[in-house]
């Protein structure tokens, strides 16, 4: 007789799930920053052992790593889908911006952007991390107004990056979503007034 069982994997089984762990480290990331968390505060939230955190993650450069990534497909802003072609570029430009305003104050005790926060990281590997995402963002936006407003592109996306930057660093300071769209559409409004110029 022919066993069809598969064979059991060797060692012990994982107690936990990596992706339900990679989202949860996510929000302490997002709330405490890469520099104030530590190993054995994530292995106490994620209800793991230290030997089970390094064998799924290698450490913790690599769980931020995952939590970057996952980052950048569910929680950032989605610039495919605001900056499209078929829009006037201060409308889309003015979405982003209300957009990061919603998304740095939806987590009372996750404000600001993961991602802009991340640029400040004293440790070099997690800051380089962060600013590579930062400098794709950015460039998504240059390339946006370019290729309608050449002349203009490179002074707006500075812009939109400073106001975004400053629209995070503003939510962890604790503004408020009615403070932070007001700052968005004050912004919107000096963007159109370059525009229609």
């Amino acid at each position: 007789m022919i066993d069809t069982k598969k064979p059991r994997p060797r060692g012990r089984p994982r107690r936990f799930d990596p992706e339900q762990a990679v989202a949860a480290a996510q929000r302490l990331f997002h709330a405490r920053g890469y520099d104030a968390l530590s190993v054995a505060e994530v292995t106490d939230a994620l209800g793991i052992n230290p030997p089970s955190f390094y064998a799924a993650f290698g450490n913790k450069m690599g769980l931020f790593e995952r939590v970057l990534d996952r980052y950048a497909d569910t929680s950032a802003i989605p610039f495919e889908h605001l900056l499209r072609p078929d829009r006037p570029v201060a409308e889309a430009l003015a979405d982003v911006l209300e957009t990061a305003a919603r998304r740095y104050a939806a987590d009372p005790a996750a404000t600001g952007c993961l991602v802009l926060e991340g640029t400040r990281s004293d440790d070099k590997q997690a800051r380089e991390m962060a600013c590579a995402l930062h400098r794709a963002a950015e460039d998504m936006i240059r390339r946006y107004i370019a290729a309608r407003h050449p002349a203009d592109a490179d002074a707006l996306t500075d812009y939109v990056s400073t106001v975004m930057a400053g629209m995070s660093a503003k939510a962890r300071n604790g503004h408020g979503l009615d403070r932070l769209l007001a700052t968005s559409r004050t912004a919107s409004l000096a963007i159109a007034q370059v525009l229609s110029e």
